[in-house]
């Protein structure tokens, strides 16, 4: 490979390109200020989530497709899982942490669990040391893709980077350029519910670079270095080398493997705290979801389309499934000397890399500062650090520090630990520790018997069981502990083999570790939970975690407070951490919503304690800004039944929304229904005027015409009948409606035969089945039961049915049939005409008033719409039902009528 790339050209473009996501990020916040926010857009939020793909997705994955083939995909199944089928989950996530103004991972489980400082601190603990390994992760692929790219070292020299002089180390300078840019972009200020607009901007842009360079690098090795992917499966089927590259379930990751790998990689995507950052706290507005959900996991499919390609590709040329595999992606765009490309894909690894650890040293810094440090200066005897002024600045130096923190001990972790891992290794190694966060979590959000106790008991034993398993191992692979503790166990002590606890085989380590790790976690927070008792504090946010959207949107509606407190208090305690403009802008905004004016009242009521709390919440976490409320207000016990009363006052003011929310779906019905009236009368105009119009204009015509021959007189005259007759079923079928609607109808019940009914109503009707031809059929027994009723109205509804079949049914050959049978206590007469099927929708509402359906020719029939609905009130009278059955050849209306003793032949 003869292209070399001058290393001061390589910096100063990296520095460019950081430097104007940065300028991107300074525009965007600006934006924002003003009103006009860039990444209020579910595009953006989705490009976003695309900080998961981390140098890990731009080299990690082809290394691992060299070695394990399809094997590397589990890692993005499952955040594709998650998104689609665990939306719910997210959408519950980002509504808590909105309406209790969560600000990181650690703050949500130490808020669920009574707002413990404790639980809050060790969760950052763990959070800081499991993402170590992440984050050595990006400081090794950019070092590492350097000096492939400027030929400072060949591929076999790439693993010993603790020989290197830290001051001779190039990754050591790029780390304390990551710090500081992670410090620019993250904690410039103390940002409000920590959103950070900039952050999230650049994280997108960076989300299209790295896409596009990947694409444009497997297009290359694809269709430049080889003809095709057809050409690159030849040349592989040709060596017999991989096939086990298309296998899943071979000896390298097994079937048990993928299952572990595709639930910790759920886990992670939801729980790796720049995951969280970025899919919980920087989200705007829920309905970003909707486009993420879909967005999201075709990103993950295009940037991973080609790497198997490029895999297969890499070993094709070099034959090397080791560190050099990790490099692929470069050396084979360096094998055609083409420096552009080269050039396009560092820059998009290094925006994998610098995305990752901006945003994940950010969340990380917060949890430090809010949920370890902050807490620990609080309770920290004599040092009154409650009492101190101007705490904003002091937050932001934690923050700083804790970045760069963090960042150094990736560094160490990389230089002497991470050399033993592949990339992917690195970053799986990350995913078990943080996958211990999930029965915290899950089970906190859904399940409202969860206790601290259990909490962190289960946190405690997941993480033992990770370090055990993970974490030790790797130290014994850099010889501070004895080999023999993974190839006998401790103290020769086979059962207890790091790599086979238990006598547990058929999976590789960090499969392994993840196995055991959350079955004793969730066995461990189960039992616990259910032999342990929560406080008051802990019910009280059990039931608004778990019943979040039961609750309303803001966290206004549920104040669990009660004491004394003054308002000057409260307003000199905000300033300190918020800054005076900040906090008077904040206290307006409370005054003005609840028309309340401080001077003349200057005790605080709970909802501005609550509020203060809320504020607070934002800038240094649940847990400590509890701590910091209650150090200026005398607060009361209280208990269950305190808050049993806020929680039941909640719920009469989320039942009355809901009625008033049903009052108005009844006011849109009644809208409805007076629009199908209206319809409905111009039906009747338009139905009454047709007939006569006709009746006058024969009459009209006979009458101006007196010497007329008799065969067209006689027809008008026969044509006058008939429209006089439909003029005054029209006229009594509107009459019968009103009547049947106002309960003003005299029924005749009486003893009657339905075999008479319906041979009656078909003789009436006979004339017009004749005129149109109709094939009627009638099926009916010799005898039926009598019952009791009204005649006329049961013959009424014969006529109506049938009409209605004559209408609608075919054209062309129309048929209509009869039929009466028994079925239990009730007769059941059938009327079927071979129309158009009735689909399940207008089943339903064929029977309302004023509801017409188009025939099978699309036009409106003629009629009121109301003769189905008089035969619907009818048959209610007579305790029967009334149908259309299912059917595929026709319309099968039915109706029954119940009878005491009789049968049917």
């Amino acid at each position: 490979m003869d292209n070399i790339i001058n290393p001061h050209s390589l910096l100063s473009l990296s520095l460019i390109y950081v430097c104007m996501l940065f300028a991107i990020a300074y525009y965007c916040e600006k934006r924002g200020k003003k009103g006009r926010s860039v990444t209020n857009n579910p595009y953006v939020y989705s490009l976003a989530l695309g900080v998961y793909c981390t140098a890990w997705a731009f080299y990690g994955s082809v290394g691992q497709a060299s070695k394990t083939g399809v094997g590397f995909m589990p890692i993005y199944i499952g955040p594709t899982l998650m998104m689609v089928t665990g939306w719910v989950i997210v959408k519950k996530l980002i509504r808590i942490s909105k309406v209790h103004h969560i600000t990181s991972l650690a703050d949500l489980i130490a808020s669920r669990y009574g707002k413990s400082s404790v639980l809050g601190g060790f969760v950052s603990i763990v959070a800081v040391f499991g993402i170590i390994p992440y984050i050595s992760l990006q400081l090794k692929a950019i070092p590492v893709s350097y000096l492939v790219i400027t030929g400072k070292g060949d591929l076999s020299a790439l693993k010993d980077f603790s020989s290197i002089p830290i001051y001779s180390d190039t990754s050591f300078y790029i780390t304390l350029v990551l710090s500081l840019f992670a410090i620019l972009f993250g904690t410039r200020q103390l940002t409000s519910a920590e959103r950070h607009e900039g952050m999230v901007a650049s994280v997108a842009f960076g989300s299209i670079v790295k896409l596009a360079a990947f694409l444009t690098a497997g297009m290359f090795i694809t269709y430049g270095v080889f003809n095709s992917f057809p050409d690159i499966l030849t040349q592989a089927d040709l060596t017999g080398k991989f096939k086990h590259l298309f296998t899943m379930g071979t000896a390298s990751i097994t079937h048990a493997d993928w299952v572990m790998y595709i639930i910790i990689s759920m886990l992670a995507f939801l729980l790796l705290p720049r995951q969280f950052q970025m899919t919980v706290i920087e989200n705007m507005d829920e309905k970003h979801l909707n486009k993420a959900i879909w967005i999201f996991p075709l990103y993950l499919l295009i940037i991973n389309f080609f790497v198997l390609p490029i895999a297969i590709g890499g070993l094709l040329k070099f034959n090397d499934a080791g560190l050099g595999a990790d490099t692929f992606v470069l050396s084979l765009s360096m094998l055609e000397n083409n420096s552009w490309l080269t050039l396009f894909i560092f820059i998009g690894g290094l925006s994998a890399a610098v995305d990752m650890v901006i945003v994940e040293t950010v969340a990380l810094s917060t949890m430090i500062s809010n949920n370890l440090i902050m807490p620990f200066l609080i309770w920290m005897p004599g040092l009154n650090f409650s009492k101190r002024s101007n705490l904003n600045r002091f937050i932001l130096y934690i923050r700083r520090v804790s970045i760069i923190t963090i960042l150094l001990m990736g560094y160490f972790y990389f230089r002497y630990i991470g050399e033993f891992f592949a990339l992917i290794s690195s970053g799986l190694i990350s995913f078990v520790a943080i996958a211990q966060f999930a029965p915290l979590v899950f089970g906190g959000i859904f399940w409202r018997g969860a206790t601290k106790k259990g909490a962190i008991t289960a946190l405690s034993t997941g993480v033992c069981i990770w370090v055990y398993t993970l974490i030790l191992p790797s130290l014994a692979k850099t010889g501070t502990l004895p080999e023999t503790f993974i190839t006998a166990g401790p103290f020769g002590i086979e059962i207890l083999k790091p790599y086979n606890l238990f006598g547990l085989t058929g999976l590789n380590p960090v499969a392994h570790s993840a196995f055991w790790s959350l079955f004793v976690n969730i066995a461990t927070y189960v039992t616990v939970s259910l032999f342990s008792r929560p406080t008051t504090l802990e019910q009280t946010q059990a039931e608004l975690f778990v019943n979040v959207f039961k609750y309303g949107t803001d966290s206004k509606e549920s104040v669990f407070w009660k004491g004394t407190a003054n308002v000057p208090d409260l307003k000199s305690l905000l300033i300190r951490f918020l800054g005076k403009g900040r906090t008077e802008k904040a206290l307006q905004t409370y005054a003005v919503q609840h028309d309340t004016d401080f001077s003349s009242n200057p005790n605080a009521d709970p909802e501005l304690v609550s509020y203060a709390e809320k504020l607070l919440s934002s800038a240094i976490g649940s847990a400590s800004a509890r701590v910091m409320v209650a150090s200026v207000v005398k607060e009361e016990p209280l208990d269950i039944e305190d808050i049993m009363g806020v929680l039941d006052e909640t719920s009469q003011v989320m039942e009355y929304s809901r009625r008033l929310e049903k009052a108005n779906a009844a006011n849109v019905r009644l809208k409805e229904l007076d629009n199908l009236k209206d319809e409905f009368l111009a039906t009747v105009t338009h139905e009454l005027r047709t007939p006569l119009t006709s009746v006058r204009s024969l009459s009209e015509i006979l009458h101006e015409t007196p010497d007329i021959d008799s065969e067209t007189k006689k027809t008008f005259l026969a044509t006058i009948m008939s429209e006089s007759d439909r003029l005054q079923r029209l006229i009594g079928q509107t009459l019968d409606f009103q009547k049947i609607e106002s309960g003003t109808v005299e029924w005749v019940v009486q003893e009657v035969d339905i075999i008479k009914v319906i041979n009656n109503s078909i003789l009436s009707l006979k004339p017009l089945i004749d005129e149109k031809k109709i094939d009627f059929e009638v099926i009916l027994p010799e005898t039926s039961p009598v019952i009791e009723g009204d005649q006329d109205m049961l013959m009424q509804v014969v006529i109506n049915i049938i009409s209605n079949g004559i209408k609608f049914c075919d054209k062309e050959s129309p048929k209509i049939s009869v039929r009466l049978s028994k079925q239990g206590n009730d007769i059941k007469v059938n009327i079927k005409n071979n129309g158009p099927p009735v689909d399940e929708h207008d089943r339903k509402k064929i029977f309302e008033r004023f509801i017409q359906l188009k025939s099978s020719d699309n036009t409106k029939p003629e009629g009121t719409g109301l003769g189905l609905t008089i035969s619907k009130r009818i048959i209610d009278f007579h305790h029967g039902e009334i149908g259309v059955e299912e059917s595929c050849d026709g319309a099968d209306f039915y109706f029954t009528l119940p009878f005491a003793s009789g049968t049917i032949s």
